[in-house]
């Protein structure tokens, strides 16, 4: 009998660990589906008109999970909201540089990842009054709602891309979108780059299979790169174990915990925001990348060397904090704020896609095998193997990514399509 009682058990917290797993990556699922379907809605409707649709699921999913009476509805609630996130995500970065004026143009990228920092820290310090009632979850998911009808409402009345414009040929349409921009001060000038730029060239708008030709694939390789270094590097296994960490030096308090990476990420992401046009993409991604690195031989050493031992807890600490640090300083924010600037203005849409989906698929699989390895080789080994991708980060940024600092998307197209 004790035995049947017991299987059962199991059996149920095997599913229950199941359907768990299910509605967390169902989210992520969404968000790779939406990231490449993100820039072909961006060519075909326009940028300010793909953030209007794009409220749609992501309004529709919040509500749906937040008033769910079964896993399937919760699971479809999900899917929906992770779809808006994707598309989002490819869709912002893409919007924000070509709006941007040139000068501080990094500045108001990175203002975007700034924002993401300051929700996440925000959205879990709301949920702190609500924490002693069971259904908190349902109030936090609904008030997703909110934000997304004030992105559909604010992006009725925001001026579209002039380059989406101007590329479509509606070229009264881009001056007037440029006045609303700049002012009418810089119309002319701001024209004749487009111009100039070869926009108004006969080319149709590119295909998926192109950027896969030997006339984009170098550049499209960089953008996904980075992306992907972004993700192995480890962030998502830092923020993971934070909490265990934090409790090695005696912290107790999860939320004082999580606080701490959310503070230290904000903090990191100010600190770009101010320096991203003043010292440059490439220069902030070796810096990033090189801090991580380091970091993560500190906490790899924290677990491993008896010396260190007596402080072990405090250095795991410091190490993560430092890494956090380190990481958005510049590989968390500038990988979304380069690959615009750098894709010709004919790919630019579905390459951020096809990057942006590249991180939401190593986003997952990471997710699903991190702790299969963990077990296999010891959290101390999976530090120096983060550390190792750094090291090999910083040496591919080195040598194949680009400088756009103080240069218009024009100049730039310009300059990578004589090196092509």
């Amino acid at each position: 009998m004790f035995c049947h009682m017991l299987a059962l058990l199991v059996w149920g917290l095997f599913c229950l660990v199941t359907i768990l797993g299910w509605v967390v990556s169902t989210s992520l699922a969404g968000a790779t589906l939406g990231s490449f379907t993100g820039g072909s809605l961006a060519d075909k409707f326009g940028r300010t008109r793909t953030f209007i649709l794009d409220a749609v699921p992501l309004a529709l999913g919040a509500f749906l999970s937040a008033t769910a009476q079964d896993i399937r509805t919760m699971i479809i609630g999900r899917l929906l909201a992770g779809i808006g996130i994707g598309v989002s995500s490819a869709l912002v970065p893409l919007y924000i540089s070509e709006i941007s004026p040139t000068e501080i143009r990094g500045t108001l990228g990175t203002v975007n990842q700034l924002f993401i920092c300051i929700g996440i820290l925000a959205a879990l310090l709301a949920g702190l009054p609500l924490a002693g009632n069971p259904a908190w979850w349902r109030t936090m998911f609904g008030i997703a709602v909110v934000p997304s009808i004030l992105l559909a409402v604010g992006m009725a009345f925001s001026p579209e891309s002039p380059r989406w414009l101007f590329q479509q040929g509606k070229v009264t349409q881009a001056e007037l979108a440029v006045k609303r921009l700049y002012g009418k001060e810089m119309v002319t000038e701001i024209m004749f780059d487009l111009r100039a730029s070869g926009q108004s060239s006969s080319e149709s708008e590119a295909g998926w299979f192109d950027l896969f030709s030997k006339r984009y694939w170098k550049v499209v390789s960089v953008g996904a790169a980075l992306f992907l270094f972004q993700q192995l590097a480890g962030i998502n296994a830092v923020v993971y174990y934070s909490t265990s960490v934090f409790r090695s030096a005696g912290i107790a308090s999860d939320v004082a915990a999580s606080a701490l990476v959310g503070a230290a990420n904000v903090f990191g992401t100010m600190v770009a925001s101010s320096l991203m046009d003043k010292q440059g993409r490439k220069s902030l991604l070796i810096t990033s990348f090189s801090g991580m690195g380091a970091s993560m031989l500190l906490l790899a050493l924290s677990f491993t060397w008896k010396a260190l031992a007596p402080y072990s807890g405090t250095l795991a600490v410091v190490g993560t904090v430092l890494y956090v640090l380190s990481f958005a300083l510049g590989a968390g924010p500038v990988p979304a704020l380069l690959l615009p600037e750098i894709f010709a203005s004919r790919i630019r849409a579905k390459a951020v896609a096809l990057s942006l989906g590249m991180h939401w698929v190593s986003n997952f699989f990471i997710g699903l095998y991190f702790l299969s390895v963990v077990s296999k080789f010891g959290i101390s080994n999976v530090y120096l193997g983060f550390a190792s991708v750094c090291a090999l980060a910083v040496l591919y940024i080195a040598g194949n990514v680009v400088e756009t600092k103080g240069r218009s998307l024009e100049e730039i197209e310009r300059e990578l399509s004589v090196a092509e």
